[in-house]
Parts: structure tokens; C-alpha cells; sequence
């Protein structure tokens, strides 16, 4: 323990260090508090050492073997893949999240935010007991942001190579053969996708009735079409009776809607079936708080994502819904929470205008309400549609895809949905349009650039306003 007399003090403690809680760090100390950030490992968080980064590091480089692929296929490139390189394509990974990991601890030093490597818990409303360094008393607030961690199932416990998990999939040995994932949203399409793109067999199994439930159920058929077009068997409404590991990967056995059962085997069971909050060790109770039903640490007051001990705070994927889980939305309630403890009055996170993206090949992205939530919310619903081989990107890519505008009749815009290639980077647009309450009309002043993929966007306002020049 601290032997030093000075007493532990900062005006915010801040235990974790991942997205939500280094950017609750960084705005507070920009704000002038002086902050104390506990993190047990590396500040970045999932997120950056075992998620968003990595993995989208790893998607890039699936999608130059697509583009391979596709020169090969549709531009007449006599080109192939002759073989991967798997640890120099480990190595480049790694570069990539060690330099955002140096930028973050580089940011957090010089900003003045005192970074304490240790584990942490609430010993009390106002106090945080460390392991090493003593108790910390915080003189504005506490802020938890602990993360989350895998889902398991029962069955075989994952062993980082033939059983894995979202966390430890890409650091597991080699490129498997075949792939069995568990789990059809954002998480396990995605790793379906890459490992498809690296040349393994995938076979997706998801319980619910369509992959990316939470999506426009229009985006959701778009996406499994483009995903069995490049191979990768999409079994929905599929449960997964039981799985053994065997001396060559794992066999499991699952029963389709229709209650036949199949046994399949894979070189690797790839476990994607969502992330719940890690809260052991955390002393809520200490500060008179505890966890709901799914294990969320639910806050008192949503506008200030405060608990019902004042002054305790929590941000990230501590929250239940309508916090989204996302890293973008993490960063958001960071900033938030910080503006609170240095006495100001910030705007509550509109979580209906949080872009959701999924980063497979096709991508999807989309803001607000799908069709289906918009009707049943009782609105009078116009949908606008444009394929994006309507224009002349899209046709250029060739690989499909689709916008589609959720409008009140004569009224605001409520949803916009992507799927296709690229659609992640034109979705930034759609979060301005529903968070103003932008009508159809409103947009379809604004031209959009030719030949791009956003020209579909335009377009679809344009059809709704009434002035379609492509389509009717």
C-alpha cells in the first residue's frame, strides 16, 4: 500500500480505461479537474487491444484479398493470392493498435491525467480502494467504466485456438480451414466475413430469425444474400444443441427451425453471441449500488448518467439500452459525464442518432428507426429506396447494395440504412439528418457528388421530395 502521508486525492477517479473512460479523462482534465484514471491493463480497452481496432485492421486487409479476387474475376487482372503471410500480416496488425495505444497514453500524459496501473473498487460513495497504491478520495466524482467481456455458452471452455472467443479469435494460431460461428450480429458477421475472405469454409448459425436482428429487417435480407453469395452458409432461426472438441477442431450439433439436426465439424468454434458487463470486484455495494437482472449498472438519471449514489457515474458497456455498446457511444457519454463533474449542463447522448455500422463485406450502416420500429411507434410511414447499382458507383463496384430513407408522411426523416461496399463511410451524413429533424425536402436541396456512392443517398431524397431523376 501507499506508505506516503500526503492523502489520495483528484476531483475525478475514473476506474477503467477503456473508450468510455479515457475519454471521460481527457475531457476532464481539458476542463481543468484533476483526474486519477485506475486501469488494471492497457488504457484502450477492448476496443482498441482486442476489437475495433484490430479487427478492422484484419478486415482491410480481407478486403484487398476481395479486391484480388475481384480484379482477377471481373477486370480481367491476372492476379491471385498466391499464399498469406499470417505473421506478417499479425505484425502489421500489432503496429497498428501499439501506435493508437502509444497516441492514447501519449494524449492521457499530457493532458495531466495521473494513470494508475491496479485494480479498483468503490469503498464507498466518494472513495476507490486500489490494490497498490491506497484509497483515493474523489472530491467531484466517480466514474465506472469496467467494460464488458465475451458471452459464454455452455460447452467446451474456450482454449484460444480451436475454441475461441471475440476476444481471442484473431490472436489465435493460424488461418483455419473451417469455421463454425455462434452468433449473428455485429460481432459474428463480421468475423465470418474475414475468415471467408482469408479462404476458410464458414458456416454462420444464428438462434434469432434473421442475422443483425436489431437492423432493418430489408437490410438484414441484403446482408445474408450478399454473405451466402461469397460462400459462407447463413443457417437463421438455428439453435446450437451441444459442441465437443476433437482432435482436429470441434463438432457440434444444431436443429434448424424446422427441428432436424445436423452435425457439423470445423477446424475452429468461433463463440459471438454478445458481451455482458464485468462488474465482479467493482464493491458496488459499498456505495448502496447493485446490478439489474443482465448485470447493467443502470443509472439514476439519464441525461447526467448518474447512479442513484450521487456522484457515481457510469458510462460504456456498464449501461443497459438504449446505450448502444458501441465505442463512438462510449466516447460520447465520457464526454458527457466529464462536463457534468466540471459543473456544466451538456446535451443528454441522443441514442437514436448513434450511427450502427457492421463492418462485413457487404458493410451495413444506419441512423434512427427501422421500418418496422417506426410503425409500430404508430408512425404514417413513406419509405424511399435506391439500389446502389442505380448509379454509376455502384456499378462500378458491382457487389449490390441498397438505401433505404424512413420518413413520416410530410414529415421528418426517422431512419436511414446502408448496405453495400464501403456504406460506413457515407453514414455520417444520415446521424445530421434525423438528429435536426430534417424533412426529405430539406436533403434533396443539397447536391451530393458525381459518381460516388453517397449520389444513392441524395437520390433516395430526392424520389421522396418528390423530384427523382433517376427513379420514380
Amino acid at each position: 500500500m501507499n506508505s506516503s502521508h500526503a492523502p489520495l486525492v483528484a476531483d475525478v477517479v475514473v476506474i477503467g480505461g477503456g473508450t468510455g473512460g479515457y475519454s471521460t479523462a481527457l475531457r476532464a482534465a481539458a476542463l481543468g479537474l484533476d483526474v486519477t484514471l485506475v486501469e488494471r491493463d492497457k488504457v484502450g480497452g477492448t476496443c482498441l487491444h482486442r476489437g475495433c481496432v484490430p479487427s478492422k485492421a484484419m478486415l482491410h486487409a480481407a478486403e484487398l484479398a476481395d479486391g484480388i479476387a475481384e480484379g482477377r474475376d471481373r477486370w480481367g487482372l491476372r492476379s491471385v493470392v498466391e499464399s498469406i503471410d499470417w505473421p506478417a500480416l499479425v505484425a502489421t496488425r500489432d503496429d497498428i493498435v501499439h501506435r493508437n495505444h502509444r497516441g492514447v497514453a501519449s494524449h492521457l500524459a499530457q493532458a495531466g491525467v495521473r494513470v494508475v496501473r491496479d485494480t479498483a473498487a468503490l469503498g464507498g460513495p466518494r472513495t476507490v480502494r486500489t490494490a497498490g497504491s491506497g484509497t483515493w478520495t474523489a472530491r467531484r466524482g466517480i466514474v465506472l467504466a469496467t467494460g464488458s467481456r465475451p458471452r459464454a455458452l455452455p460447452g467446451p471452455a474456450p482454449d484460444g485456438s480451436r475454441v475461441v472467443t471475440s476476444d481471442d479469435a484473431l490472436f489465435a494460431p493460424g488461418l483455419p480451414e473451417s469455421v463454425l460461428v455462434l452468433g449473428g450480429g455485429a460481432i459474428g458477421v463480421e468475423y465470418a466475413s474475414l475468415h471467408r475472405s482469408f479462404g476458410a469454409h464458414v458456416t454462420l448459425v444464428k438462434a434469432a430469425e434473421r442475422i443483425v436482428p436489431l437492423e432493418d429487417a430489408e437490410v438484414s435480407r441484403h446482408l445474408r444474400r450478399g454473405l451466402r453469395g461469397r460462400g459462407i452458409d447463413v443457417r437463421e432461426g438455428t439453435r446450437l444443441l451441444d459442441a465437443e472438441v476433437t482432435p482436429d477442431g470441434v463438432r457440434a450439433r444444431i436443429v434448424s427451425p424446422r427441428g432436424d439436426t445436423t452435425t457439423l465439424s470445423a477446424a475452429r468454434l468461433l463463440v459471438a453471441v454478445g458481451r455482458e458487463p464485468v462488474t465482479e470486484g467493482l464493491g458496488l455495494a459499498a456505495a448502496g449500488l447493485g446490478t439489474d437482472a443482465r448485470g447493467f449498472v443502470a443509472p439514476a438519471d439519464w441525461s447526467r448518467l448518474e447512479t442513484s449514489a450521487p456522484g457515481v457515474h457510469v458510462v460504456g458497456d456498464l449501461l443497459p439500452p438504449p446505450s448502444l455498446g458501441l465505442a463512438h457511444a462510449s466516447f460520447a457519454e465520457g464526454m458527457l459525464v466529464a462536463e457534468v463533474l466540471a459543473g456544466g449542463a451538456p446535451r443528454p447522448v441522443d441514442y437514436a442518432t448513434v450511427p450502427r455500422v457492421t463492418y462485413a463485406s457487404p458493410q451495413t450502416a444506419a441512423v434512427g428507426l427501422s421500418e418496422e420500429q417506426a410503425r409500430a411507434e404508430g408512425y404514417d410511414v413513406v419509405v424511399g429506396r435506391m439500389p446502389l447499382t442505380a448509379v454509376a458507383k455502384g456499378m462500378v463496384h458491382g457487389r449490390g447494395g441498397l438505401v433505404k430513407v424512413v420518413a413520416e408522411r410530410a414529415g421528418r426523416v426517422l431512419g436511414v440504412h446502408l448496405v453495400g461496399p464501403h456504406v460506413s463511410e457515407i453514414i455520417a451524413e444520415s446521424q445530421l439528418i434525423v438528429g435536426w429533424d430534417a424533412e426529405a425536402g430539406d436533403v434533396a436541396q443539397h447536391v451530393h457528388p458525381h459518381p460516388t456512392l453517397s449520389e444513392a443517398v441524395g437520390e433516395s431524397f430526392l424520389t421522396l421530395a418528390g423530384r427523382g431523376l433517376h427513379q420514380r
